[in-house]
């Protein structure tokens, strides 16, 4: 498997880049503010959606219309790639990310506190997988009503990101433009059109 860069992979690869996989449906302002809160530690934050997940189906929106809004938030501001991955999971994402750019960069892993419980706690059918994937991308995480407490064997590969939006989500987007309530100002200004289109 190898990991498939749409949009302005930088030439030469930055010397340390952070993965940011999601859902998107659609990218919301705190999304934007963690990608950018990122850019304080890497070089480069590659917006990364999976060909398929490992929990859930694609609802909604369309893995194509996904990723052209991803498309529109990397055109908008430097220091933004878009990449796909076949796998699901974040170690996979990561792994093929590391086939595709060799040994040079730093790779990281980019998230909110939810999402990184969510992958300390998956049950991956064999022990260590968590550990090992964090020895080899640190963590860089989100606060999201909370901050993360990663056990004490990983601390030093978790970087914690200052982010306030608690209150922004996708689900609250989505739910707002259904009902027909204020939903603009939560989205990035790029694909504001085309979130509007999520629930036609």
């Amino acid at each position: 498997m190898a990991l498939a860069f749409q949009y302005r992979r930088p030439a030469p690869p930055p010397a340390r880049l952070a993965l940011f996989p999601g859902a998107w449906n659609p990218p919301t302002v705190a999304h934007l503010a963690i990608a950018r809160a990122a850019l304080g530690h890497v070089d480069e934050v590659v917006w990364l959606i999976p060909r398929r997940f490992p929990h859930k189906d694609f609802e909604g929106a369309s893995f194509e219309y996904r990723l052209a809004m991803l498309r529109r938030i990397a055109e908008s501001e430097s220091g933004f790639s878009v990449a796909v991955a076949d796998g699901g999971l974040y170690f996979e994402m990561a792994d093929e990310a590391r086939a595709c750019t060799g040994p040079g960069p730093e790779i990281a892993l980019l998230c909110g506190r939810d999402a990184a419980e969510r992958i300390a706690s998956w049950d991956y059918g064999r022990p260590g997988v968590f550990d090992a994937m964090v020895g080899r991308y640190p963590l860089l995480v989100a606060g999201r009503a909370g901050g993360y407490l990663p056990h004490a064997r990983h601390a030093e590969r978790v970087v914690p990101l200052i982010v306030n939006l608690d209150d922004v989500s996708s689900t609250e987007v989505r739910a707002r433009i259904k009902d027909g309530r204020p939903w603009r100002h939560l989205v990035p200004p790029a694909i504001a059109d085309l979130a509007a289109a999520i629930n036609a």
